[in-house]
């Protein structure tokens, strides 16, 4: 028993009826999908507390989630487009297209430049986070909490919080977004409290006279809620002078009432099911159907092929293709008291998020620890896959593991995966023009821009569905060819850039004793991180170079370190860095910097344009860009590639 039931609310034009190209004119379906799933199925045994779920009459399990629809009017070119929204956030038309974001697009400039549109593709958003609260037309899925007959389920958890100004209290889930797991009555008596200036430092209890579990309301603007009022709250923690700057702190406490959070992927499979091959063809004849994720949705798409979810009720393959971006070598965790909002885990920020545990990479290897065998693929339902990802991956989530042993050896991926490094770029490329900030961070961000690749990466994977046309080999850094190094070899290697703040390594990753609460990580006995090796500008020379690393400006890196008072010299969340090049001779040689000019390089703007590009026709023939986007490529990069950079050269 699997079933759908796909309530439609309201059909309204796209963009007042644009027509776009291969795509024609658009329509928007808004619609609610009801669920209703077999606790028992095999299929479904490794979804945490499933058991434990309300059942109806029947003994199903019944949820509920929004969908909405992109739809070509005229049937596209039938092959459906799931944006694995992060964070329930619709991101496929903001990054495919370079459009603005938006969670309702219903104009012409929410489309962008049309590429999904122009293809034809029907897009589909569909809730699959179940931890969400509603706000910013986020997409929702209901989902059941685990009970013990009328009594909530219990257990200990862990919160970590850290902040870049005082702040005095916050949700017990971090994220204002995120519904909190409640502490129970018993729970409030027994919490503790503990905060550390570094993941590995030693904790200092926080007096339990210094702290409560309760909120913040009141300091507006009006007479009546200039006051400040402390109110008893059990999902939210309250600190006497608040929560400071450069200080981890972590939360223990016994929480309640759990969400099945794995039957968001139950909800992916049996959505895209019910769309390809419901007799009511409710979006019209679908050919092939292809899914994309970023960051935490990546990690979905991977824990969705491992946990063999690629295969409907009836055996037939939900997915034909997926690209996971920027996933790292996690994928989720939806075990009982899992939080989805919160990152995988980084050098200082959530560092032993469950997100990271074994298997790591797509084909069949041993975990060197445990002796354990296992693989992301390894079943004849697999989808195709093209897995990208950035440096920033290989500094803060272990993204070495996708194609190494777990201790470090070259391994490569299965016949249906290939796997794709976007060189010295970082985790979130801004589809936008803008000009780079700091933050709390060292160096101002990495302005490489990506968003190009995006379009390359789908065109090569329909063409490898439906035509049977390889793609682009994988282009991925490895240690036979000195390409993937350790990060001993990478300090050796970097130039002495001025001013830059290395890090002291990329985050490791380590054996964890998940039984004891909060875990505990053996140091004694780690995994092999490795990164990619860099050329004499600081820049990567593995992967797919963009133009803007191929006809540099200055130093890009996947790295950024935290400021002083903001856990200083860390590696900051998933942010990565630009060194400028010097403008001029003169400038280099006083500064000292042994990167030569961007006069000396490229003579003047023209120069720049020229080299730009020659580098975009080089992508185009490899098949990683398509063709139209030779012009957006050397128009970006008119004025010196400005706002992204600021060359004062004529």
């Amino acid at each position: 028993m699997s079933a759908v039931r796909l309530e439609v609310h309201a059909r309204e034009p796209f963009a007042d009826g644009h027509r776009f190209a291969e795509g024609g004119a658009y329509e928007v379906l808004t619609a609610t999908a009801h669920y209703t799933v077999d606790p028992e199925a095999p299929a479904h045994r490794s979804i945490t507390d499933l058991d434990l779920a309300p059942r109806d009459s029947d003994g199903a399990v019944r949820f509920s989630g929004d969908v909405e629809i992109l739809r070509p009017v005229d049937g596209g070119r039938r092959r459906l487009f799931f944006d694995w929204g992060n964070r329930s956030n619709k991101r496929a038309v903001q990054y495919f297209c370079e459009a603005p974001h938006t969670n309702r697009p219903r104009t012409l400039a929410h489309a962008g430049n049309g590429y999904l549109l122009r293809r034809g593709y029907t897009v589909v958003f569909g809730a699959w986070q179940g931890d969400l609260l509603p706000g910013d037309g986020r997409l929702l899925l209901d989902l059941p909490v685990a009970t013990h007959g009328a009594e909530p389920v219990r257990g200990l958890t862990t919160a970590e919080f850290i902040v870049e100004e005082p702040t005095t209290s916050l949700p017990l889930s971090r994220w204002t977004s995120t519904r909190s797991y409640p502490v129970s009555a018993a729970g409030e008596r027994t919490a503790r409290l503990t905060r550390r200036r570094y993941p590995h430092s030693a904790p200092e209890e926080v007096p339990t006279t210094a702290w409560r579990f309760a909120r913040v309301q009141g300091g507006g603007g009006d007479l009546r809620s200039q006051a400040v009022g402390v109110v008893p709250s059990r999902s939210d923690l309250y600190v006497d002078g608040g929560l400071r700057p450069g200080w981890i702190y972590e939360l223990t406490y016994e929480a309640e009432a759990p969400l099945v959070l794995g039957l968001g992927l139950v909800a992916v499979r049996d959505l895209v099911g019910h769309l390809r091959h419901d007799p009511t063809r409710p979006v019209g004849e679908i050919d092939y159907a292809y899914g994309w994720g970023r960051s935490q949705t990546g990690r979905a798409i991977r824990d969705f092929i491992h946990q063999g979810f690629n295969e409907d009720s009836e055996g037939r393959r939900v997915f034909d293709g997926l690209l996971p971006h920027v996933s790292g070598a996690g994928r989720l965790d939806t075990g009982r008291f899992a939080n989805l909002t919160v990152p995988g885990g980084q050098q200082y920020e959530d560092h032993l998020n469950a997100a990271d545990a074994f298997p790591f990479a797509y084909a069949e290897t041993v975990d060197h620890l445990t002796g354990a065998r296992d693989a992301i693929m390894k079943r004849a339902s697999d989808p195709k896959v093209l897995h990208t990802q950035t440096s920033t991956e290989y500094w803060q989530r272990r993204g070495s593991l996708v194609h190494t042993t777990t201790d470090g050896r070259d391994l490569g991926f299965p016949p249906n995966v290939r796997g794709y490094l976007w060189s010295s770029s970082q985790h979130v490329a801004s589809p936008v023009p803008q000009a780079p900030g700091k933050g709390i961070c060292n160096h101002v961000e990495n302005v490489v821009a990506t968003s190009a690749l995006f379009r390359g990466v789908l065109d090569a994977l329909d063409a490898w569905v439906s035509e049977g046309v390889e793609p682009p080999p994988s282009a991925v850094p490895t240690v036979a060819d000195g390409s993937l190094v350790t990060a001993e070899e990478w300090s050796r290697q970097f130039p002495a850039v001025p001013s830059a703040l290395r890090p002291y390594g990329p985050n490791e990753l380590y054996a964890v004793d998940r039984s004891a609460v909060p875990p505990v990580a053996d140091r004694s006995r780690r995994y092999t991180v490795l990164v990619p090796a860099v050329d004499a500008d600081g820049n990567e020379t593995a992967g797919v170079r963009a133009p803007m690393v191929s006809v540099p400006l200055g130093t890009y890196s996947g790295w950024n370190t935290r400021a002083p008072g903001q856990g200083h010299g860390a590696l900051h969340e998933f942010s990565g860095s630009t060194f400028p090049f010097a403008a001029t001779e003169d400038e280099r040689l006083i500064t000292g910097d042994p990167r030569p000019s961007v006069e000396k390089r490229y003579g003047d703007a023209a120069g720049y344009v020229a080299r730009i590009r020659a580098a975009a026709e080089v992508l185009v023939e490899r098949r990683l860009l398509p063709a139209e986007d030779v012009e957006r490529a050397v128009s970006a990069a008119a004025d010196w590639s400005a706002p992204r950079h600021d060359v004062e050269l004529p």
